[in-house]
C-alpha cells in the first residue's frame, strides 16, 4: 500500500463529507500527516482503516435548547455532544458554552481528546460537547434554566460508564453543579461519576481547577530540562486570563518564573514586578471584569488594545485562551525576542504556520494534546475517587498529576525518536504515542 496516497485519500474523504469545518480540518491535518511513519512500520493499522474509522466520530449529538431569560422570553440555542471513540474507555471531554461553539469546533475538540486522553494512559476515551449559548452577562437563574434545559436532552447519553463530561470555556463549577443536580433530578441517581470538575464538597477532585495550568507548566519545565534550562528567573507571558491562564501563572511563580502579562478579549495587561495572581483571580473570578481593572489597582501595570501579548519579550510562552490564537506573526515576534519554548495550554492555539516557525528555528514546542493534557488527567482521577468514594488530599493529586505530565512528556519524546529521529519533536511524538494506544485497542475489538 502506498501510505502517502492513502493518507491524502483518507484527508480528501474527510473534507469533502465534512465541508466548512475548518478547525476539525486542521486538528486531522496535523494527525493525518504524522502518521506515515506509523503506518510504515504497522500496515495493519492501514489494512484495517483505523484512520478512516478515527476521523468519524462514533456517535455525533445535535439538540435544540429552549429556555426562558428573566424577562421571560424564551430563547432557543443548539447543543452538541459529538462522541468520538471509546476503545480506551468511556467518552471523557469537556462542555464549553461560548457563541462560536459549532459542530466543526466540538469536532476539532472531540478529535483532538482522543490523542490527549490516550497519552495520559488513563482508560478514557475521546469525546466533545458544549453550545453556542454565552454565560457572560447572564444572571445565575438564567444560567440555571439552561443548564437544566441541556441536560433535560443530554442525560440520555451520559453514564459514568459510557459518557463522562467536564467543564471548558464558560463552563465553570457554577455550570458543573446546575447540570449534575438535574442529571440527579431526572434519573433518580446519585451518580458522583457522571460528571468531572465537580466542586471539592460533593464529589470534586483536589487539584482538578489547577491541574490544566499546572500540567501545562510541569511539561514545559520537563521540556526545557532537556536543554538545561528551567523557570527560575525567566520571563513569562500567558495568553488568557482564565483558569487554566492563572494556574499555570501560578505554578510558573512557584518554580521561580516570572509571568510579566496575560490577556483577555479586550487587550492585554505588562505587569513588569510580576502578575499579582491574587488581585488578578478577584478581578477575574470574582468581579468578573476586564484587565483594565487589575492595571487601576495595580500602579506598576499598564494595559493595551493594540498588538498582541506575544509582543511583550519573555523566555517562555504559554498560549492559554482558545484555538488558533498565536499565529505566524505572533511566532516571528516571539522568536525574536529570544523565546526558548512554547507549551500549548489551550487546545490548538498556534496556527499551523506558527508552529512551522517554532520548528523551522528549533524552539521548543508542545502541542495542547500534551501539554494540556493535566485537566483530563486530573479529572480521570476525580472518577477514581467518584469510583471508590474516596477523597484524596491535594498533595497526593498533584503528585499524581506531576508524574503523569512526565509520563506523557517520556511518551512524546520516546515516539519522536523511533519514528522521525528527532527526540525534539513533540507533535510527530504527541500524534504517534497517543494513536499507537488507541490502534492497538481498536484491533483488538475489532471492526465495531
Amino acid at each position: 500500500m502506498d501510505v502517502s496516497a492513502h493518507i491524502e485519500a483518507v484527508y480528501d474523504t474527510l473534507r469533502r463529507r465534512d465541508p466548512g469545518e475548518t478547525e476539525f480540518h486542521q486538528a486531522a491535518h496535523e494527525v493525518l500527516h504524522a502518521m506515515g511513519p506509523v503506518l510504515r512500520a504497522h500496515p495493519e493499522y492501514a489494512e484495517a482503516r483505523i484512520l478512516e474509522r478515527l476521523c468519524e466520530p462514533e456517535r455525533q449529538l445535535m439538540f435544540r435548547v429552549p429556555w426562558v431569560d428573566d424577562q421571560g422570553t424564551v430563547r432557543v440555542n443548539r447543543g452538541f455532544r459529538v462522541e468520538f471513540n471509546s476503545a480506551l474507555g468511556p467518552y471523557k471531554g469537556g462542555l464549553r458554552f461560548h457563541p462560536s461553539v459549532n459542530l466543526g469546533i466540538v469536532k476539532f475538540l472531540g478529535f483532538e481528546q482522543i490523542f490527549k486522553n490516550a497519552l495520559t494512559g488513563m482508560a478514557i476515551g475521546g469525546g466533545k460537547g458544549g453550545s453556542d449559548f454565552d454565560p457572560k452577562g447572564r444572571s445565575d437563574g438564567e444560567v440555571m434554566r439552561f443548564c437544566q434545559a441541556f441536560m433535560t436532552e443530554l442525560y440520555r447519553h451520559l453514564g459514568e460508564h459510557t459518557d463522562v463530561p467536564a467543564g471548558d470555556i464558560g463552563v465553570g463549577g457554577r455550570e458543573i453543579g446546575y447540570l449534575f443536580g438535574q442529571y440527579k433530578r431526572i434519573t433518580n441517581r446519585y451518580e458522583a461519576g457522571v460528571l468531572t470538575g465537580k466542586p471539592v464538597g460533593w464529589g470534586g477532585s483536589h487539584a482538578r481547577t489547577e491541574a490544566t495550568g499546572y500540567g501545562a507548566v510541569y511539561f514545559a519545565q520537563a521540556m526545557l530540562a532537556t536543554r538545561g534550562h528551567d523557570f527560575d528567573g525567566r520571563r513569562v507571558v500567558v495568553s488568557g486570563s482564565g483558569n487554566v491562564a492563572v494556574y499555570a501563572a501560578e505554578k510558573v511563580h512557584a518554580l521561580g518564573g516570572r509571568v510579566v502579562a496575560c490577556s483577555d478579549s479586550s487587550g492585554y495587561v505588562v505587569d513588569e514586578d510580576g502578575l499579582d495572581l491574587d488581585l488578578l483571580k478577584e478581578v477575574k473570578e470574582v468581579r468578573r471584569a476586564r484587565l483594565s481593572a487589575y492595571a487601576e489597582a495595580k500602579p506598576t501595570a499598564r494595559t493595551s488594545a493594540r498588538g498582541s501579548v506575544y509582543d511583550v519579550p519573555c523566555d517562555i510562552a504559554l498560549p492559554c485562551a482558545t484555538q488558533n490564537e498565536l499565529g505566524r506573526q505572533d511566532a516571528v515576534a516571539l522568536v525574536k525576542n529570544g523565546v526558548l519554548a512554547v507549551a500549548e495550554g489551550a487546545n490548538m492555539p498556534c496556527t499551523p504556520e506558527a508552529i512551522e516557525v517554532f520548528r523551522e528555528e528549533r524552539i521548543l514546542f508542545a502541542p495542547g494534546k500534551a501539554a494540556n493534557a493535566g485537566g483530563v488527567a486530573t479529572s480521570a482521577l476525580e472518577m477514581q475517587q467518584n469510583a471508590s468514594r474516596d477523597s484524596w488530599t491535594f498533595e497526593r493529586t498533584e503528585d499524581r498529576l506531576a508524574a503523569i505530565m512526565g509520563q506523557v512528556h517520556t511518551q512524546c519524546r520516546v515516539s519522536a525518536e523511533t519514528y522521525g529521529g528527532d527526540a525534539d519533536d513533540y507533535v510527530l511524538g504527541a500524534n504517534t504515542a497517543g494513536f499507537l494506544r488507541v490502534a492497538e485497542a481498536m484491533t483488538a475489538q475489532g471492526v465495531v
